[in-house]
């Protein structure tokens, strides 16, 4: 346990302007509270401790010596057991301060690790300079003054502060998640106390960073601090480092660069706390069936760009079609043993790369490419690195997709090509804009550009109709299928050995069967591929020789190629019901979609985009700017929000309905993400699409891309439910207006009664989203 004769420097100079005071006043009161506690044991820990508390009296009241702490320090030591937990104090990272100062006179041993200098002042975190950390703590001291003196919560317009500090253990940095603890600071008046009118108080709500006008209602010199803070700290850097791989992951050019990759692998040795990594991205085309650079000569893989050749025999286009059939990373812990081509373990050898993942990027059921983490030190990379690199292989998969279709744009047209999926209610500000481009070329201007197409303040509406259950029924079908192919193969088997003394039949009954017995256990990653080829090119070929050479097996054989899919050569009935149902469901859903949505855009022009998956997801933009010979309302705004309410529940009837005439019976879930903040939009000439614009927008597009995936918060249970419609929102006021939607709906008679209240789990990167869900009235 630290000495506080160790780590009390004199205060620095500062700019901070409150008067503050280091004092024990607040955590004796704090024992002194509990000398009559429930507990015995607390209440007897608190008298002795206050006995000793009354024998020093130094102790008492503003604290400027040193020495004093240094002539009291089991005293010290006894108080802080109130904030500093012995049963986790050398795994807490925590300190204590005096009121918003920079050095700590009692703290953990992770917290001087962490945050510490030799002279056990707070170190500068590597992303926040000394002005913003004054800023960060004069707006703390007024939330104080706020809530202690005038009984106001100010909203904390900061958040939880991140800092940023090197590990010199590994030589990179490190992400924490700082909370401050002002539960013993007490804030005192100095002279008189300033009067603030309601008006004061919504001004000063209003303007939280104008520091003039707090100093100019709030003196400083009228307040004064006693007691001090507690600091705890909270690793976060997986998170921010996942965070920060997203947002960079999402920029257009990140693959155009070689600086910019160098910076997220930068940002992978932190996040894998290896120092030395290496990281590598072989891009894919298949159909080129190559594996090709970026874009002008950019080459991100430290792989292939060392191989002298990408024939089909060599080592690395091996692994490459391993890991492609086996759709799982394959982990390289030490080169020098594994089981790998010999070019291969060569090649990483002469490199310095003693471990390594390969891991393939899927991007739905197609690849893109390959990931290389490389390590020039074996064991560095193991099995127990997958989960860090199955929460990000994704970005990379999208980013290396998108650098593709961004190549792949650049080489249309410049004007109309680029031009031809414009949705027809936005065709006039794209003529413009390909007018203006002529007019400049005319002009002589040789290098003129297409100027930037940003629809400001538009308003988005977001909605989903998902099937419920659509990878696991896909599993079920698949497995089925395979179950069934296998047992026809069986039955030939079986029969041909009554008449042929063949070896080989024995050895083909053993591998049917084998699989047969797993995979009525369940089907894993690969069996589909490993099961069909073995059949295609091990059993099927036995089949015709058996056909021709013994008649009696004839009607057995025919009867398995009567199951046999004459297109595919494969059984696949189960797949084919499966697919023929969600085919149903997404086209039904897409033509009530577009039929509805042709209405809506007569009641006012809109943007409207859908797209299919395992479901059908859609956008809606609607705006002042996206029209030029209409005047808007927000009146029109609210009647696509009803009317976005009206198509869900229609949509729930239309697919339950649809569910009994379905070769497989699936269910639909529905969804309405509630954002009442206007964006905006940019049209991204090389993707042909529009993306919400700006770092704050960006959120959106996070909460979109998860919230299908919500839990209830203490429950588990998935926010989307058949027969349901759940409405997503963040703040309180945004879910007033569907509340009286969703009134009017049930007096109608679309929903039935009732409501459900819900809080939802946090999802990654997303915090404070609720939910309203209700039940569509299906009869």
């Amino acid at each position: 346990m630290p000495r506080p004769s160790d780590v009390v420097p004199a205060p620095a100079a500062s700019a901070f302007f409150f008067q503050t005071t280091l004092s024990l006043e607040p955590i004796i009161a704090w024992w002194q509270a509990r000398t009559d506690d429930p507990n015995p044991g607390v209440s007897l820990l608190a008298r002795g401790i206050l006995r000793e508390v009354e024998l020093a009296p130094e102790l008492r009241g503003p604290l400027t010596d040193p020495a004093v702490l240094n002539a009291h320090q089991p005293l010290v030591q006894a108080l802080m057991v109130a904030v500093f937990p012995p049963a986790s104090f050398d795994k807490d990272i925590s300190g204590a301060i005096p009121p918003f100062q920079r050095f700590s006179f009692y703290h953990t041993p992770r917290f001087a690790e962490v945050l510490l200098a030799p002279d056990k002042r707070v170190k500068q975190p590597l992303n926040i300079d000394a002005a913003t950390m004054e800023r960060h703590m004069v707006h703390m001291v007024y939330a104080q003054i706020l809530e202690k003196l005038y009984g106001e919560d100010l909203p904390d317009h900061y958040g939880s502060i991140i800092f940023t500090v090197p590990d010199y253990s590994i030589g990179l940095y490190r992400h924490y998640s700082v909370a401050f603890n002002s539960a013993f600071l007490d804030v005192k008046v100095v002279g008189d106390k300033p009067e603030l009118s309601p008006e004061d108080l919504e001004q000063l709500r209003r303007n939280p960073y104008d520091v003039a006008l707090w100093r100019q209602l709030l003196p400083p010199e009228n307040f004064a601090l006693e007691g001090f803070n507690i600091l705890n700290l909270s690793d976060v850097t997986n998170q921010e480092i996942l965070s920060e791989l997203k947002y960079d992951l999402l920029e257009r050019d990140v693959l155009q660069a070689s600086d910019r990759l160098e910076q997220i692998q930068e940002k992978l040795r932190v996040l894998f706390g290896r120092p030395f990594l290496q990281l590598g991205i072989a891009a894919y085309d298949e159909k080129k069936k190559a594996f090709v650079d970026f874009g002008r000569k950019i080459n991100h893989s430290f792989l292939m760009k060392q191989l002298q050749r990408q024939d089909a025999n060599s080592g690395f286009r091996r692994i490459y079609a391993q890991v492609t059939q086996e759709r799982r990373p394959l982990v390289l812990e030490d080169v020098a043993t594994a089981d790998i081509p010999e070019d291969l373990r060569e090649q990483l050898t002469s490199i310095g790369i003693r471990s390594a993942i390969l891991a393939l990027l899927p991007y739905g059921d197609d690849a893109v490419g390959l990931l290389e983490l490389g390590s020039p030190n074996p064991g560095d990379l193991d099995e127990f690195a997958l989960d860090k690199v199955t929460a990000f292989l994704p970005l990379f998969a999208v980013a290396v997709k998108r650098n593709a279709e961004e190549i792949q744009t650049r080489v249309q047209a410049i004007v109309k090509e680029k031009f031809t999926a414009i949705h027809p209610s936005m065709e006039w500000r794209f003529t413009d804009a390909a007018l203006n481009l002529l007019e400049k070329l005319e002009d002589g201007n040789k290098n003129a550009e297409m100027e930037p197409i940003v629809f400001q303040d538009v308003y988005p509406l977001y909605g989903s109709s998902d099937v419920r259950g659509s990878s696991t029924a896909r599993n079920e079908a698949i497995q089925g299928d395979l179950i069934e192919h296998l047992t026809l193969a069986n039955r030939v088997l079986k029969k041909a050995t009554e008449f042929q003394a063949l070896p080989i039949l024995d050895e083909l009954k053993f591998y049917v069967t084998k699989n047969l017995k797993r995979l009525r256990q369940g089907i894993l990653s690969g069996d589909e591929v490993s099961i069909l080829e073995s059949i295609k090119s091990e059993v099927e070929p036995l089949f015709e020789y058996l056909a021709q050479h013994t008649p009696e097996l004839r009607p057995v054989i025919s009867e398995y190629w009567s199951n046999i899919d004459p297109e595919l050569g494969i059984l696949y009935k189960r797949r084919k019901a499966f697919e023929q149902s969600i085919t149903q469901i997404n086209d039904a859903v897409s033509d009530y979609l577009d039929e509805e949505d042709r209405r809506a855009q007569q009641m006012f022009p809109h943007y409207f985009q859908r797209f299919k998956t395992d479901g059908v997801e859609y956008n809606i933009y609607v705006g002042a700017s996206l029209v030029h010979d209409k005047t808007f309302d927000l009146i029109f705004l609210k009647n696509l929000r009803l009317w976005q309410l009206l198509v869900s529940c229609e949509i729930t009837r239309l697919t339950h309905r649809l569910k009994a005439t379905l070769p497989v019976p699936l269910d639909t879930t529905q969804l309405v993400l509630i954002h009442s903040q206007a964006l905006s939009i940019r049209f991204r000439m090389d993707e042909r699409q529009f993306d919400v614009d700006g770092a704050y927008n960006i959120r959106y597009e996070i909460i979109k891309k998860r919230v299908d995936k919500a839990t209830v918060a203490g429950t588990g249970e998935r926010l989307t439910q058949p027969g349901h419609i759940a409405l997503v929102y963040a703040q309180a006021r945004e879910a007033a207006e569907y509340r009286e939607y969703v009134d009017y709906l049930q007096d109608r008679g679309l929903l039935e009664p009732g409501q459900e209240e819900l809080e939802l789990e946090e999802l990654q990167g997303v915090k404070g989203l609720q939910a309203i869900r209700v039940k569509v009235k299906l009869d």
